[in-house]
Parts: C-alpha cells; sequence; structure tokens
C-alpha cells in the first residue's frame, strides 16, 4: 500500500490564514489565503504584511497585538493585495509564542455587496410605492381642476381666457410628470434579445441627439467592449432601450457640460450573483462608463430616487424609471462614482423567471 500524501491541516479550512514572523513577515500560507490574496504561498513567504494594510494605523496595533495575549478583529479592514486588487476583510489576530502571530482573513466583499443591494431593493420598493400612492392623489383632481378651467373658459371674455388657457396647460404639464412617475404601465412584452442590438441602437440615438444640438458638438467618443459569447435574453427591447437611453443620455449631458469626454458600453457574463433574494448562477453585466466629473457625493446614495438629480434643471425621473424597468426585469442597477470616473452596472439574470406585476 502506498501512503496517502498528508495534507497540511490548514489547507483544509475555508478561511484565509497567515502566520506572520517576529519581523511581520509572511512565514507561512494556507490554500485559502492564496485564492483570497491571488498570489501563490511561495510568493507569499517571506513579504511583508502590514503594507497590505490600507490604514496605516493598523501596523502599529498589529505590532501592539503581537507583544501582548489577546486576540482581536479587525472588521471591514482594507487591504491592497500584491495583485493592486482592494479587497474588505474581517482580519482575526491571535498572538502565538515566539512574538509570532496568526492572522484569519474573512472576505467580506460579497456579503457587503448582498447588503447593499437588499438596501437598494428595498428602497426602490418603498420609493415606487410612494410615488404610486402619491402620483394617484395627485392625478385624481388634476382633471377635475382642468375641466373646472375649461367650463369657465366659456362664461368669460376671451381677453380673460388666458387664464384658464394657463391653468389647463399647467394642468396638462402635472398629469405628463404624474405619467412618468408612474412609469410603463403596460406588461412586459419578453422576446428574445440580442442586448448589444440594444446598446447599438441606444448609442446611434446618443450621437443622433448630440448631432442635433444647435450648440457646438462636444468631442464625445462612444467606445464598445462586447462580449459576443453573451446568449439572447427574454426581454421587453423597447422598455429596456429607454432604461439604457436614460443612463446613456445622463453620461452624454455629464460629459457635453465637462466638454467631452468617452462613455464605454461593456458587456460581460457574472457567475454566482445574487439579486435580492434569488441566486443566479450567471447573469449579464452591462456596465455604462464615463469619464466626466462624476455625481455628487451628497447625492450619490439617493441617485436613484424620484426627483433627485445632479444637473440644473433635471427632473430626476430617468434613473428612477431605468432602476423600475430593470426591476420589472427581476436585475438591479448599480452606480459608482467619483471624479473621472462613474459607471451603472446593469445587471439581469440569463433565464427570465417570471415576474409578478405590481
Amino acid at each position: 500500500m502506498t501512503d496517502t500524501p498528508q495534507i497540511p491541516p490548514l489547507d483544509q479550512l475555508h478561511t484565509a490564514v497567515l502566520l506572520l514572523g517576529e519581523d511581520m513577515c509572511i512565514l507561512h500560507a494556507n490554500s485559502a489565503a492564496e485564492n483570497l490574496l491571488s498570489i501563490g504561498r511561495n510568493q507569499l513567504q517571506g513579504m511583508a504584511f502590514p503594507p497590505m494594510l490600507s490604514i496605516p494605523s493598523q501596523a502599529l496595533e498589529l505590532q501592539q497585538i503581537q507583544q501582548g495575549e489577546t486576540p482581536y478583529t479587525y472588521r471591514a479592514a482594507k487591504l491592497s493585495t500584491p495583485g493592486d486588487r482592494r479587497i474588505t476583510v474581517d482580519v482575526t489576530t491571535s498572538p502565538l509564542p515566539g512574538k509570532r502571530l496568526l492572522l484569519e482573513l474573512q472576505s467580506v466583499d460579497r456579503i457587503l455587496q448582498i447588503n447593499r443591494e437588499d438596501a437598494l431593493l428595498s428602497i426602490q420598493s418603498a420609493s415606487h410605492e410612494l410615488v404610486l400612492g402619491l402620483a394617484h392623489e395627485v392625478k385624481n383632481p388634476l382633471g377635475g381642476i382642468k375641466g373646472a378651467a375649461q367650463l369657465l373658459a366659456l362664461e368669460l371674455p376671451v381677453e380673460q381666457q388666458e387664464y384658464t388657457d394657463l391653468i389647463v396647460a399647467e394642468a396638462n404639464r402635472l398629469s405628463l410628470l404624474v405619467d412618468e412617475l408612474l412609469g410603463p404601465a403596460r406588461p412586459l412584452q419578453l422576446a428574445a434579445t440580442n442586448i448589444h442590438e440594444l446598446t447599438e441602437h441606444v448609442a446611434a440615438l446618443i450621437t443622433a441627439e448630440l448631432h442635433s444640438s444647435k450648440d457646438a458638438t462636444p468631442a464625445i467618443a462612444i467606445r464598445r467592449d462586447y462580449d459576443p459569447s453573451i446568449p439572447e435574453l427574454e426581454v421587453d427591447g423597447q422598455q429596456l432601450i429607454q432604461a439604457l437611453l436614460n443612463i446613456a443620455r445622463n453620461a452624454a449631458q455629464a460629459l457635453a457640460a465637462n466638454d467631452g469626454g468617452t462613455i464605454n458600453l461593456r458587456s460581460r457574463i457574472q457567475r454566482q450573483f445574487t439579486i435580492g433574494k434569488a441566486f443566479h448562477r450567471t447573469v449579464l453585466r452591462l456596465d455604462i462608463e464615463d469619464d466626466g466629473p462624476g455625481i455628487p457625493e451628497e447625492i450619490v446614495d439617493r441617485i436613484f430616487y424620484p426627483m433627485i438629480s445632479g444637473r440644473q434643471g433635471g427632473s430626476g425621473l430617468g434613473l428612477h424609471i431605468a432602476q423600475t424597468i430593470i426591476g420589472r426585469h427581476s436585475g438591479l442597477i448599480e452606480c459608482f462614482s467619483q471624479p473621472g470616473r462613474t459607471r451603472f452596472s446593469i445587471f439581469l439574470p440569463l433565464q427570465q423567471e417570471p415576474h409578478r406585476e405590481h
């Protein structure tokens, strides 16, 4: 009989483990640590750990823990890996004899992302219900106001009818605004659709709008980075075009106000992804990214709320409607923004499940 190779006990753990020596350099890393840091243990050995910490003061704290006997846990610590990736981990430290230090690293990036998605979906649902109720309450008396103004106009001399005409015009404007708040009213008309045909249609519309402007056409480039292996999706093409156009138009307007720039359209397959409470083996990720000035920090967390806009004169409805449309497709939109880079990521299941209309 041949001896079965012995697997080091630490390699059986799903938790990443690093053993640091007195000089705070890595003595040993298990398999989970290799996977987490995306680098082999032979390369990790001898590497100083403190430089990976994004907060320099935590390196001093590690040395203080090394001198003591009490374990300590850093929650949501930021690490810069040797491969220039940034990850968020919970780090539990345990001092060992010989001034060594055992670190247990548990990635929490996915947990934080799921929490953000749950919060976003919850806020979107509550916001939509509020808007529905408010819109119906506003729209009901508008018909009466408009009708009363039209009847009053019949009793007034012609020179005074401009006032009733103003009432009717404003009632019509408010009615259109309410219709926009309510979003698409018809049921989804799902059909097998190539997502890139939709993005190309949106790109053509944005280009046409830029060239039809009375002002000088800003230098805005639209670049594509598509994954041609993405299969057709069962979606409502017209509604999806509206959602994509709302996002891309915002990007174009931001760049036009900033004397030009680039809009990137990128499609990828993403695996093992959770949207709300639903786990999906594969989803489409479609990024609409620009290199404009970014969304003001004070509103970036509320950008999908109705009536919230970072652009002077904006209605604040475009992103709310886009999120509503993607939500009807069991998907989600996420936003990342900083000066010089704003990205809206649209996630759609590759296999649509029946959606209940509210």
